[in-house]
């Protein structure tokens, strides 16, 4: 299996709306880095639509397409949150949070018509999200001494690395992502510089 070197998501919020015989659908997009953050983005959305029947959602995190969640919160099983990640897949979308609240609106829309509304409200919070391609990165842990500050900086801007953490004392240390297809480079060229410890 070849890895991918790039992946798409989100860089911005966005939202959009759809109704249908009164229900109101409110899709929210949000680009999500890792899943902890996922509940409290949630958690923002209940206070804000308390009176909201539903709060359905899909996301999807990370490259190998392993780590997402849905949840239909109470619609019938597989309206909602499968129809939010079939959105997200469909524009090969990962790292992104997609959350609909739903109105009820006194008549029922049935299986079809359900499926129908989350599908098109995601589709079009998921339009208004530019789509930012990003380089998939393997993080490494480098640990230098303050004097070599400058060499090491060169290094990771010269091929758009990019910067987790970093302490700097007199012993220095960055967490770095560095992009999958120049690591070799990269680790090559740290490496030649004398007394630079490079860990994954």
């Amino acid at each position: 299996m070849v890895e991918q070197e790039f992946y798409n998501t989100i860089e911005r919020p966005s939202q959009a709306e759809f109704k249908d015989k009164g229900s109101r659908f409110i899709a929210y997009a949000y680009p999500l880095q890792e899943t902890g953050a996922f509940k409290a983005l949630l958690q923002g959305l209940k206070k804000e639509h308390p009176k909201a029947v539903h709060h359905c959602f899909a996301y999807r995190t990370g490259t190998d397409g392993n780590t997402f969640r849905v949840s239909d919160d109470g619609e019938p099983s597989g309206t909602a949150g499968k129809q939010i990640l079939g959105q997200i897949d469909s524009k090969q979308l990962t790292d992104i949070l997609v959350v609909v609240v739903r109105y009820f609106g006194g008549t029922l829309l049935g299986v079809p018509g359900l499926i129908n509304a989350y599908k098109t409200v995601t589709s079009f919070a998921l339009q208004l999200s530019p789509v930012v391609r990003k380089a998939v990165e393997k993080q490494y842990s480098i640990q230098f001494d303050y004097t070599q500050v400058n060499e090491v900086m060169v290094i990771l801007k010269q091929y758009n690395c990019r910067i987790l953490s970093q302490e700097m004392q007199l012993f220095c240390v960055i967490r770095t992502g560095i992009p999958i297809a120049r690591v070799e480079e990269v680790l090559y060229q740290l490496r030649e510089i004398r007394n630079v410890d490079v860990s994954v």
